[in-house]
């Protein structure tokens, strides 16, 4: 289970690791600096400090650990870590499942590179990130976790900071992929003024996330199980798309660049007679293509968002693609929700959830605390702020169509948004990090070059881990396209292009 949120988790932490930021430093605090810090500008009692001394890989940081308690029963856990040489600029960063993130790997990024680090537990200790039963037992919990936790993480810690150094920071930047998408966007909308830039990767933003699981489960479980598939079946799935659309980019690589544009149908696939290796089950070409599809519910809204051709090998990390209606998530944690739904005594289960109780998830008290949906953005771009959101196309968590929406969203009702929002896209890969696709790219590093040029980015430089591929990402609407000539992992290669 925690192996599965690992992804969500630590890609931060591992986005970036392939490169490096030359931004001088601009002040130093050392050891002895960390022992005297004033931790009364956090405004509680009982806060700890800690001297890290430097390692091969970090600089030596000052930690320090407290409990924010903005009201009676809430409380915050937060961690700051302010490196001994400090760029002058300071990077939140967010959490996942529904979990907050207090973990130095995920803070390691940024420390590197000389930013001071806030990061908080988003108002429960627990680390399960499928765990929320808290949510419906602690209602100041569930107000920190929604929005609360990371606007006080947020206002302490530049208190904190700019008492440590001496010295008012220049920048600050917030970073989160999943959850830590949602609360990115959630600091956008409801704290316009915490941060100067805002980085959301594959955002869960609204709860349609948590309701596709439960539908897409539905899906493949329906007919007792007849939609079911192996992961033989579904790797067959996936090399039939390739074999149509993987080269409509210019090149066969194993990725759709473009997937929305991929004509794929699973009916190409069935078997003329008895299911064997080769082909697909009747049963089974109704489920892909549901899911394909998507549903809508009795307000026109998605209930279940549509799922990505090319990517379908890995979508059994988020759905129970194989029929017994269970996923490795519980479909998302939203059954332990119910009893906050539909009350203690609610017979309302994972198996028979439906459109009526998917209109009273998304239309409860809750929902509207938790959501991130608002697309008026006025306020932050006029605070000078920059947003850049991203969402890999072969995610089985949370559907790129749902950040699709919400970037045209942003742009049409934003005149701002043309210079200070920006959209990707990455071909191939899954929730926040994995797939075939290039899923590790410097986004702090892309933000920090927009904000201190003014120029914002139309393409992101991604590559693989192990080095076996660089690609670039376009900002939407475009595409990237192989030019069919030279090196195809030299993204002067490839021409950002109108999607067809």
């Amino acid at each position: 289970m925690r192996k599965l949120a690992a992804v969500s988790l630590t890609a931060l932490a591992l986005a970036a690791c392939n490169s490096s930021e030359d931004t001088p430093a601009v002040a130093m605090a050392g050891a002895e600096d960390c022992a005297a810090i004033d931790v009364s500008v956090l405004g509680v009692e009982g806060a700890s400090t800690n001297w890290v001394e430097a390692t091969e890989e970090l600089p030596a940081f000052c930690e320090v650990s407290a409990t924010l308690s903005p009201a009676e029963g809430s409380t915050i856990g937060v961690v700051y870590r302010l490196p001994e040489a400090w760029n002058g600029k300071l990077l939140g960063l967010g959490g996942g499942g529904w979990a907050g993130n207090i973990t130095l790997q995920s803070a390691s990024d940024g420390l590197s590179k000389g930013y001071a680090t806030m990061q908080t537990d988003g108002g429960n200790a627990g680390t399960d990130v499928w765990n929320n039963s808290w949510v419906a037992e602690r209602p100041e919990s569930a107000t920190d976790f929604s929005h609360r936790a990371i606007h006080e993480m947020t206002v302490a810690g530049k208190a904190l900071a700019n008492a440590h150094y001496g010295q008012a920071h220049q920048r600050a930047y917030f970073q989160g992929c999943s959850t830590g998408g949602r609360m990115a966007l959630m600091e956008a909308q409801r704290y316009p003024t915490d941060y100067d830039a805002i980085i959301a990767g594959a955002p869960v933003y609204t709860l349609q996330v948590q309701t596709s699981a439960v539908f897409r489960n539905q899906t493949f479980a329906a007919n007792g199980g007849a939609g079911g598939f192996t992961p033989e079946d579904l790797q067959l799935v996936q090399t039939s798309v390739l074999a149509l659309c993987d080269a409509a980019d210019g090149l066969a690589d194993g990725i759709v660049n473009d997937p929305a544009s991929c004509s794929w149908e699973p009916a190409s696939l069935q078997c003329e007679g008895a299911k064997d290796a080769s082909c697909l089950s009747s049963g089974q070409v109704t489920a892909m293509q549901a899911a394909y599809d998507g549903r809508r519910a009795s307000d026109g809204s998605w209930m279940m968002h549509p799922m990505r051709r090319g990517g379908e090998a890995g979508w059994a990390f988020f759905v129970g693609t194989d029929g017994t209606g269970n996923d490795p998530t519980g479909g998302g944690g939203l059954a332990n929700l119910f009893p906050l739904f539909f009350g203690e005594n609610n017979r309302v289960k994972l198996g028979n959830f439906n459109d009526a109780n998917y209109l009273g998830v998304r239309g409860s008290d809750f929902a509207e605390m938790y959501e991130a949906k608002n697309a008026d953005l006025s306020e932050f771009f006029a605070n000078g702020g920059r947003l850049m959101l991203w969402h890999g196309e072969s995610d089985p968590g949370p559907s790129p169509v749902g950040s699709n929406e919400y970037a045209e969203a942003v742009m049409s009702g934003n005149p701002a948004a043309a210079s200070q929002f920006r959209y990707f896209t990455l071909p191939g890969v899954g929730h926040c990090a994995g797939g075939p696709g290039a899923d590790m790219v410097d986004y702090v590093a892309a933000m920090d070059d927009w904000v201190e040029s003014g120029t914002a980015p139309e393409r992101l430089i991604g590559s693989k881990l192990d080095g076996s591929i660089t690609r670039p990402h376009c900002a939407w609407p475009n595409v990237a396209r192989f030019e069919g000539e030279g090196d195809a992992n030299d993204p002067d290669s490839w021409s950002c292009v109108p999607r067809t």
